[in-house]
């Protein structure tokens, strides 16, 4: 007699908690939510776009309305100019009845290129303007010593291309006496055959009615708009200190922000957009509109900030998952009083489970027989624990491995500092000088380098280089550099031909360019006369008894290991007894403290100043000593690496 075997019915975990309820309507409601927030956001967006561009363009007519009106009145005289020639009072009457015509004109010159009004004058340029109180039309003659007109921006521009510009805005000093914007065109008479120019007719303007124009723009109380130049300066904003004092440019360097550096380069080039700005732009998250405006090529951006634009939508979802997240606790307190007989087998697990976390390998697992999830969950416990075992066992023999890579690396770095010369004084024979260097590293090996030795019985050849990147690879391209500086190095060659020698080496099989900066020089120590050349490193400071610190003068020269064909040159200066030179690599001037502020050459001259007639090894001390102070418990990103050489007498010469 057969027994029939009925299939053991398989029951999940989910279906016993019943959590595809619970789980289901958070999906739901987690979408809905969602979509709705988008889908809101997205149109409250679109909406200020529009409203923004309305807004925008708006203005922007409203400022080409008086622009275009404003170019009108000295382009015709520039063409009755061009056609005629005015006696003096007729001059100052057309000038005079154009700015009449025309209130939005604060002022207007003729000005004449020099001895071409009047062949005993150099300077001719009537200037009627509109005075700061009155309003009424004052004249003066522009043109001096201090103010040669014909050097201005105003008048050389529209001379050189030989059109009509907008000048970027300027504070006028010596005439208007405000900030203003000058729309000149350029004139010319027939002189033979040919024209030639004979002067520009101007109209500026106030820039303060645009100021007025422009606060008017922004809707939300928190929100603002400003104008840029062709330049990207800002002519309106805000925020006062920042007009004529910096650009959109400007303010993206100091927040490196590529992105607001974009948007700036968009709105110069007279484009339109609409773009997300970050905090450090605006104060807060917040959107900005841009548009040109055609006539002077600046841009116009309107800024709204993010909070207003949102503020109803986000109380409006702050309620919704309030009311969501209450239904939600409701369900789980229900699902909870149903399942819990049923988690009885997990908890038994999670007791196991502490066991195996806490390092008990070892423990047996109760077998749960039920062919569910827990089941499943019992046996993957087991199958834990042997992996367990073999990943503790793989950690182990990786953290050996990295030990040894540490520890190579430590001698690597070793091996590395064996290359440069550590024992001082390093020639105690040689009272003439005295040399002192060192190299303080950083936490990775690096790429700073320095080096001395005596070609000959009176000529001490010295260095000091900067290898690009960190890490072994910079190491190795150091230890190549200075092994072939010092096998090039000869007492017949010039610094400027070990440069080039030494480049052309490096520049072989360099597919990973990378470069190194490097300072040379060789001191005759007979006379003090020093022959050096430069490889786009940090310009050394030298130090003249009784006399300030002064930068050495560089000849240029490119770093080496990147262009075979680069040129070197060489230069040549004359110490006296007392006469000292400080070589350093930026690890010195680029040393951070904990603001993110740099230790800057300003602080370096600082510490010379002080300490400069000391010994060569008092002053690199010294110099460390400030640098360390200055950095406090930063930590240190780069090598710090100064040679310090004095010159004390010359030498006798043999009898």
């Amino acid at each position: 007699m057969s027994i029939a075997r009925h299939p053991v019915k398989r029951r999940g975990l989910a279906f016993k908690l019943s959590l595809m309820i619970l789980t289901g309507t958070a999906v739901i409601f987690t979408a809905a939510f969602g979509y709705n927030y988008i889908y809101s956001r997205n149109q409250i967006l679109k909406n200020v776009e529009t409203n923004a561009q309305n807004l925008t363009l708006a203005a922007v007519n409203r400022i080409e309305t008086v622009l275009r009106g404003v170019e009108k009145d000295p382009s015709y005289l520039a063409h009755a100019l061009s056609e005629k020639k005015f006696d003096h009072q007729t001059l100052l009457g057309r000038v005079e009845a154009l700015l009449n015509t025309n209130p939005d004109i604060f002022g207007s010159a003729v000005a004449f290129e020099p001895y071409a009004f009047d062949p005993e004058s150099l300077y001719f340029a009537p200037y009627y303007y509109r005075d700061g109180i009155s309003l009424k039309l004052k004249l003066i003659y522009l043109g001096n010593k201090l103010y040669q007109y014909f050097f201005w921006d105003w008048y050389q521009i529209p001379k050189e291309l030989e059109r009509a510009v907008w000048s970027e805005p300027y504070f006028d000093e010596g005439a208007g006496n405000i900030v203003m914007s000058t729309y000149s065109v350029p004139f010319s008479r027939k002189s033979g055959d040919t024209r030639v120019f004979t002067g520009i007719v101007t109209a500026d303007i106030s820039l303060d009615w645009l100021v007025d124009i422009v606060s008017r723009l922004s809707p939300y109380e928190s929100g603002y708009a400003f104008l840029i130049s062709q330049s990207g300066v800002f002519v309106t904003h805000p925020d006062r200190e920042v007009i004529m004092r910096e650009s959109i440019f400007s303010v993206a360097e100091a927040a490196n922000d590529r992105e607001l550096r974009e948007t700036g380069r968009a709105m110069i080039r007279g484009e339109t957009g609409f773009v997300a700005l970050k905090k450090h732009f605006s104060g807060q998250k917040a959107w900005m509109y841009y548009a040109p405006l055609p006539s002077v090529g600046w841009s116009i951006g309107v800024v709204f900030p993010e909070e207003a634009l949102f503020s109803g939508l986000k109380d409006l979802s702050r309620t919704v998952l309030i009311i969501g997240t209450a239904g939600f606790g409701i369900l789980f307190l229900i699902i909870v009083l149903i399942s819990g007989t049923i988690t009885r087998p997990l908890r038994t697990l999670a007791g196991k489970a502490a066991e195996i976390a806490r390092g008990n390998l070892d423990i047996e697992v109760t077998e749960v027989k039920s062919n569910d999830e827990i089941g499943e969950l019992s046996r993957s416990f087991d199958n834990m624990k042997v992996a367990l075992k073999e990943y503790i066992a793989n950690l182990a023999e990786t953290t050996a491995a990295k030990e040894r890579y540490e520890s190579e690396l430590k001698i690597a770095r070793t091996i590395q500092m064996s290359f440069l010369p550590k024992n001082f004084p390093p020639f105690p024979e040689n009272v003439e000088f005295d040399i002192y260097a060192t190299l303080d590293s950083a936490k990775e090996v690096g790429g700073d380098l320095y080096d001395f030795f005596l070609l000959d019985e009176d000529h001490l050849f010295f260095s000091i280089g900067d290898v690009s990147g960190k890490g072994v690879p910079a190491a190795l391209f150091m230890a190549a550099t200075k092994t072939l500086m010092k096998g090039t190095a000869g007492r017949d060659m010039a610094p400027s031909d070990v440069l080039s020698r030494v480049n052309r080496e490096l520049c072989l099989g360099n597919d990973s360019m990378m470069f190194v900066t490097v300072f040379c020089g060789i001191l005759n120590f007979r006379t003090g006369e020093v022959l050096y050349s430069n490889a786009g490193h940090n310009p050394p400071l030298i130090l003249r008894a009784g006399q300030p610190p002064e930068w050495l003068t560089l000849p240029d020269g490119f770093f080496l290991g990147t262009m075979e064909d680069s040129v070197y040159e060489t230069r040549q200066i004359l110490l006296a007894p007392g006469d000292m030179l400080l070589l350093y690599t930026d690890g010195v001037t680029e040393a951070m403290n904990g603001d993110k502020f740099f230790y800057e050459e300003r602080r370096l001259i600082r510490v010379t100043e002080d300490h400069g007639h000391e010994p060569p090894e008092n002053l690199v001390r010294e110099i460390l000593r400030s640098v360390r102070d200055f950095a406090g418990s930063e930590p240190q990103s780069d090598d710090i690496t100064m040679l310090a050489l004095s010159f004390r007498r010359r030498a006798e010469n043999p009898s």
